[in-house]
């Protein structure tokens, strides 16, 4: 009589999907009311499991766009029907339950129950005492599976490290190993939005106006306030990510961010994602209070946008026009110089280009045949309005532009102030052409990034500076 097969038991975090449900579900809670919090707290004193159990009854997890390392997957359906398929792991069992029924593969789950948390040595006590010593393969991702490895037939190590895979082979017979994909300085690069920073130098932008560029006091000042607000933005951005995995994943384009696509932890990107603001607040105490203060509103304004108002309908771009002159007001308020033409000129402009992103995003949604954007509140059908409404606010901000050139506060700054009025036509050619690429579905789904990269762009800027320079 032959042998029984042994079972192969598949961790799911990390190892069947690139993801940790656990940090997913209860991020998801936090988007929906941040109070959730408190809640937590309460949960976890009556242990992980219990608080596993609290946050799978509240929790909205999609199986069907989690992000599943395919190589396991194709792996899997080659052993099924040739040994019983296990899928065990420490994240609650209605969750587990659900990506089960989702994939078809396995003949049986086991995972927490609100009363046991099955992580590291609790696991590998529940599948002994299903299949005893040694009577089960173990597939895992992370040091903690050693407890399990140990107990195993053999081990599978997917997506470990080199000292992963050598401690498993201390442990036992390695039977694969996958090998490590993404996740590296690129990709955390990527994550974290560096080119973005590029933003931030309009904290210089008061005091160019101010022809204070060389008063090396003010320009350090300023590059602090830039690296300050650079580390806050690069936080807010994964924060974003991580409110934001459903609907990316549900994006043809931004499901390939590093979180929503699952080649970055969701851990370790929350927790760098407090780091990081932390560490800006610091450099925004040695520029000065008044700046922090400035800083501390953009951060609560965009941490605002990530939670709700980004789905509050033009109540988002608004709000997105206000977190770029923001940046303006804190480059005032570090040279202490603000002026209120400089302000008007940046909401009419940023409120375009603001605008000019969900036009794009719209016209996007229209080419897949979709009616609205995921987690937005916009329709197809508002794209005309987009349209008129950005276009309108761009010249609005020339008309800024030309009423300060005719006014006392240049003649103050600029001995030639006439020659200001060349930056009239160029910025009409330039607002006109970048709403015309965008009408032929052009247009990068950043217009701040196309700006950069745009020769004609780049050109205009240049020329916008001569014209300056020409003034002064």
């Amino acid at each position: 009589m032959s042998a029984a097969p042994i079972p192969l038991c598949v961790d799911l975090d990390g190892t069947l999907i690139r993801s940790d449900l656990l940090v997913e579900s209860a991020l998801g809670l936090l988007r929906r009311n941040p109070f959730y919090l408190f809640a937590f707290v309460f949960w976890l004193s009556g242990g992980r499991a219990r608080l596993k159990r609290e946050i799978a009854r509240r929790a909205e997890i999609d199986p069907a766009v989690l992000p599943y390392d395919e190589r396991v997957i194709a792996w899997l359906r080659e052993q099924q029907g040739q040994r019983p398929l296990v899928l065990c792991t420490a994240s609650d069992a209605s969750l587990a339950e659900r990506v089960a029924a989702h994939l078809g593969l396995f003949d049986t789950v086991v995972a927490s129950d609100g009363q046991r948390n099955l992580a590291g040595r609790e696991k590998g006590a529940a599948l002994c005492e299903r299949y005893g010593e040694r009577g089960f393969d173990y597939a895992g991702n992370e040091f903690r599976d050693l407890h399990i490895w140990k107990r195993a037939r053999r081990a599978v190590v997917v997506n470990g490290s080199p000292g992963l895979v050598r401690a498993a082979g201390d442990c036992g017979e390695v039977e694969r190993v996958f090998e490590r994909s993404g996740g590296g300085l690129r990709t955390w690069i990527k994550a974290l939005r560096l080119h973005q920073w590029l933003k931030n130098l309009l904290v210089f932008l008061p005091l160019f106006a101010a022809h204070r560029i060389f008063e090396l006091p003010a320009l350090l000042s300023c590059v602090i306030a830039f690296l300050a607000f650079g580390l806050c933005a690069s936080g807010l951005y994964l924060l974003n990510d991580l409110f934001d995995l459903d609907a990316d994943r549900r994006h043809p384009r931004k499901r390939q961010r590093p979180f929503a696509a699952g080649t970055l932890p969701i851990g370790t990107g929350a927790a760098v994602s407090l780091a990081l603001p932390l560490l800006g607040f610091v450099l925004g105490l040695a520029v000065s209070a008044a700046f922090t203060g400035v800083l501390l509103c953009y951060c609560v304004l965009a941490l605002a946008y990530t939670l709700h108002l980004k789905r509050i309908v033009m109540l988002d771009v608004v709000l997105l026009a206000t977190l770029y002159t923001l940046r303006i007001i804190a480059g005032g308020v570090v040279n202490g110089q603000l002026s209120f033409w400089m302000l008007a000129f940046s909401m009419f402009l940023f409120l375009s280009l603001a605008m000019l992103k969900r036009y794009t995003e719209l016209y996007g949604l229209i080419e897949t045949g979709k009616s609205g954007a995921s987690g937005r509140g916009y329709a197809v059908d508002d794209i005309a309005l987009i349209q008129s409404l950005g276009g309108a606010s761009g010249y609005m901000s020339v008309l800024v532009l030309a009423l300060y050139i005719n006014s006392t506060a240049s003649e103050a700054l600029y001995r030639h102030p006439q020659v200001l009025w060349l930056l009239c036509p160029l910025l009409l050619y330039w607002i006109s052409r970048v709403w015309l690429i965008a009408h032929r579905g052009l247009m990068h789904d950043d217009p701040v990034v196309f700006a950069l990269v745009d020769r004609v762009s780049r050109v205009i800027l240049a020329l916008c500076a001569i014209a300056v320079a020409g003034a002064i």
